[in-house]
């Protein structure tokens, strides 16, 4: 058979496209089996803060929203565009740095926590900081997802240095002994959980009352319900203001669009509800930036007010701090 120009334009179109089609069969590098270090930098006024990711976790449905039905749940989140057989949870710290000092809220969930989480450390040294060079560390309240942190599981204390302090109120109630034994049975490993944390080191935790300023620029405001004795963080310098919100919603994406809904941690929900409505009209009548524990990472954005409800705003990424 005669070799036609057509032929020959055709084996030449196979020959050039042959060596691609082998390369996309065998990429010389494989997919990535995780994300690549979860930490971002921001400015607040003179402050430099630094969210610090610590995974995520997933929880049944069932019950999690304690007066709301399951079909409504769903049905919110997946306008949240979240998956609607779960419950989505992510966990992001700060750090900030004062200029003199380096400051956390909160320390994670440490090495107690679920198989998806528990980078922390990693991300926190990804950061370039160090634990040892920690000087405070502010306790927003004392669920184990905020303070397991700072003990590891076999005791080591993991910011040898660092003034530890707490609110007043939550002390008083997780530290009693009458109330640990009137728990019920499912809060009792709460209640031992705190004392493996705060136990060794029990003399020298500092108790804060609300409204104070444990830290130059950092000031302790009341949000009860989620627990006793939890607290929010308002963060200023200068014309910067950011208010940590800790766990006044859980995953705001669907908290905020229903801030009356009450999470199975929390502990008062009617309280809980009456406080998140507070803080997040404030946040929204104020412009204020917002960080919430349990928002998609970076967790940091603005608070809008849509009707009865509200909509976290994400904060635009920036390249430079």
């Amino acid at each position: 058979m005669s070799l036609t120009r057509r032929h020959a334009l055709g084996a030449a179109v196979v020959a050039a496209i042959a060596p691609t089609i082998v390369r996309q069969g065998q990429a010389a590098q494989p997919p990535a089996a995780n994300q690549a270090p979860g930490f971002y930098r921001f400015k607040i006024g003179d402050l430099q803060v630094t969210a610090i990711n610590d995974g995520v976790a997933f929880r049944p449905l069932d019950g999690f929203i304690k007066n709301a039905p399951e079909a409504e749940v769903r049905q919110a989140l997946a306008a949240a565009f979240l998956p609607s057989d779960k419950m989505t949870i992510p966990f992001t710290t700060l750090v900030i740095n004062t200029g003199s000092k380096l400051v956390l809220l909160d320390s994670g969930n440490g090495d107690l926590g679920a198989p998806t989480t528990g980078t922390w450390m990693a991300n926190f040294k990804a950061a370039g900081f160090d634990p040892a060079n920690v000087d405070t560390v502010l306790i927003s309240h004392f669920h184990g997802d905020h303070i397991n942190g700072l003990r590891l599981k076999d005791g080591t204390a993991v910011f040898p240095k660092a003034e530890i302090q707490v609110p007043a109120p939550e002390w008083a109630f997780w530290m009693d002994d009458a109330k640990m034994s009137a728990a019920p049975d499912g809060m009792k490993p709460a209640f031992q959980n705190v004392r493996r944390v705060f136990g060794p080191i029990a003399k020298d935790v500092k108790q804060f009352e609300w409204g104070k300023e444990p830290v130059t620029g950092i000031t302790t405001i009341s949000a009860p319900g989620h627990t006793p004795g939890h607290t929010a963080f308002a963060i200023a310098s200068g014309n910067g203001k950011l208010m940590a919100m800790s766990d006044t919603t859980n995953n705001p994406a669907l908290f905020a669009r229903h801030p009356d809904w009450a999470a199975v941690f929390d502990m008062d929900g009617a309280q809980a509800a009456q406080t998140r409505r507070k803080m997040l009209d404030m946040a929204a009548a104020d412009k204020m930036q917002v960080s919430f524990y349990h928002a998609a990472f970076p967790a940091t954005g603005f608070i809008a007010k849509d009707g009865a409800a509200f909509q976290m705003i994400p904060a635009s990424w920036a390249p430079t701090i």
